[in-house]
C-alpha cells in the first residue's frame, strides 16, 4: 500500500535547455528559489514556475488513476535507455519521477526512489509493490544487478510484456464480439418476452380460436418470465456465488481448472496459450541469469490454471532430484510431445533459454492462428443464434394471424 507522508510541495515549470528547445516538468522543492537552482545546474534557463494547485481527492483511493501494464512497460523501456546511457540508478528515478503524469504511479516511483537512496537494491525497493511487480519482474531486475546488465534486463522486461499484452489483448479482443452479441440476443428476448408478447396475448385472446402450438409454447414462455423474473435473476446470482465459492477451494480449482483444457474448441486454444507463456516467460528469465529452480517457482505461480502449475511444480521436483525438465513435462500429459522434444533437445546443447524462445514464437502464432479461426467461426455461429432465436419469436407470433387471414379468404 501507498503511504501517505508530509511532502514538499510540488512546482511546474517551464524553460529553455542548452539547445534552445522549450521543456517542462514537474518539481519536489523547498520553495520556487530551490527548483530555479536546480534547473538552472541541469543547465535549463526557466521562464515560468508556479506551485502546482493541490489535488482534493487525492486520499480518496478509487477516485485515483490506475496504474496500468502500459505504464509499467514505458517504465521499463525509459529506464533501459537511461541507464544504458550511463545514468545513474537515483538520476534514472528522479527524471521517471518528474515526468510521470500518473499520479498513483508518481507516488509508488518516489517511494522506490527514496528506498534506493536510503539504501535498498532497486529489486527490493519494486517488491514492496508486487500489484504492479510481481515475482518475474523483480528476480530478473535482482539478476541484472548481481549481473550489472540492468539495462539489458530491463529492455527484456519490457519486450516480453509488450508480446504477453498483445496476445492477452488479441484473445480479449476474440471474446468480446460473442459475448457482447449474446449479452444483446439476451436483452433483446427478454423485452420481446416481457413486453412485446402480452399485447400480442391480448389480442389472441379475442381470437376466441385454438393457438398453434409454436404460440402457445412462446405465450408460455412469456408468461414464465413475466412471472419469475426476479426469481431467475436470482438464481443467476445465486449461481455465479456459489462457482467463486467452489471455485475458491482447492478442490473446485482443481476439478474446473482441469474441466477448462479438457473442453472441446476452447481447450486446445487454452494449453497452446499455457505453453507459450510457460515458453515465453522460463525463456527470458534464464536467459537473464535466474536460476531454474526459482525460474520454475515463479513460472508455476503466475501460470494461471492449476493443471498446468502442479505440472510444472513436478518438474521443479524433478530437477531438484537430478532430473532433466524434458522428462517430467512429458509424463505430467499437459505439455505436447514436439515442445517436450525441443526442450530435450535445447538442454542436451546447452541452449535451453534460446529454445525456449523459439517454442515461444511458435506458439504465440500458433495462438494467434487459432484466435482469428475461433473469431471466423464464431461470427456465423451467433448471426445463427440471433436468427434462429429472435426469428423463432416472431414467426410463433404472427402464426395465428395467417391463420386467421388463410380463414378469412
Amino acid at each position: 500500500s501507498i503511504r501517505e507522508d508530509v511532502r514538499m510541495p510540488v512546482y511546474q515549470w517551464i524553460g529553455k535547455n542548452r539547445s534552445n528547445k522549450v521543456q517542462k516538468g514537474e518539481m519536489e522543492a523547498q520553495s520556487e528559489d530551490a527548483v530555479r537552482a536546480s534547473l538552472v545546474r541541469q543547465k535549463i534557463t526557466p521562464s515560468r514556475i508556479k506551485q502546482k494547485p493541490k489535488d482534493l481527492f487525492e486520499n480518496i483511493k478509487f477516485l485515483q488513476p490506475k496504474v496500468k501494464e502500459a505504464d509499467v512497460i514505458l517504465f521499463a523501456r525509459q529506464f533501459s535507455t537511461m541507464i544504458d546511457a550511463g545514468l545513474p540508478i537515483i538520476q534514472c528515478m528522479d527524471i521517471l519521477y518528474n515526468q510521470q503524469k500518473n499520479a498513483t504511479f508518481k507516488k509508488m516511483l518516489k517511494q522506490i526512489k527514496e528506498s534506493v537512496e536510503g539504501g535498498a537494491t532497486l529489486a527490493e525497493a519494486l517488491k514492496k509493490f508486487p500489484k504492479h511487480f510481481d515475482d518475474l519482474f523483480v528476480n530478473m531486475i535482482a539478476a541484472g544487478e548481481a549481473g550489472g546488465i540492468l539495462d539489458a534486463i530491463l529492455r527484456r522486461l519490457a519486450a516480453y510484456m509488450e508480446k504477453a499484452a498483445r496476445l492477452k489483448a488479441k484473445v480479449k479482443g476474440a471474446m468480446t464480439y460473442p459475448l457482447v452479441t449474446l449479452a444483446i440476443a439476451i436483452i433483446v428476448l427478454a423485452v420481446i418476452l416481457v413486453f412485446v408478447i402480452p399485447v400480442f396475448e391480448e389480442m389472441f385472446a379475442d381470437f376466441g380460436s385454438e393457438l398453434p402450438a409454436p404460440t402457445k409454447l412462446v405465450v408460455a414462455m412469456s408468461d414464465l418470465v413475466k412471472s419469475k423474473i426476479l426469481y431467475l435473476i436470482g438464481a443467476g446470482i445465486l449461481f455465479m456465488i456459489a462457482y467463486k465459492k467452489y471455485h475458491a477451494t482447492e478442490k473446485g480449482r482443481d476439478m474446473i481448472d482441469a474441466l477448462v483444457l479438457k473442453l472441446p474448441v476452447f481447450g486446445m486454444r487454452l494449453r497452446k496459450l499455457a505453453v507459450a507463456k510457460f515458453s515465453r516467460t522460463m525463456g527470458t528469465m534464464l536467459a537473464s541469469g535466474v536460476a531454474i529452480l526459482e525460474a520454475l517457482d515463479i513460472v508455476a505461480k503466475t501460470a494461471g490454471n492449476r493443471t498446468i502449475e502442479k505440472a510444472i511444480y513436478n518438474v521443479r521436483s524433478g530437477i531438484a532430484e537430478g532430473r532433466t525438465m524434458a522428462d517430467p513435462l512429458n509424463e505430467s500429459g499437459v505439455f505436447p510431445p514436439m515442445v517436450c522434444q525441443m526442450i530435450s533437445v535445447g538442454e542436451s546443447t546447452g541452449a535451453l533459454d534460446a529454445m525456449l524462445e523459439k517454442i515461444a514464437d511458435f506458439y504465440d502464432e500458433e495462438v494467434d492462428q487459432a484466435v482469428d479461426n475461433m473469431t471466423a467461426l464464431i461470427e456465423p455461429i451467433m448471426l445463427v443464434f440471433l436468427g434462429v432465436t429472435i426469428g423463432g419469436l416472431v414467426i410463433a407470433m404472427y402464426l395465428p394471424i395467417f391463420k386467421m387471414a388463410g380463414a378469412i379468404q
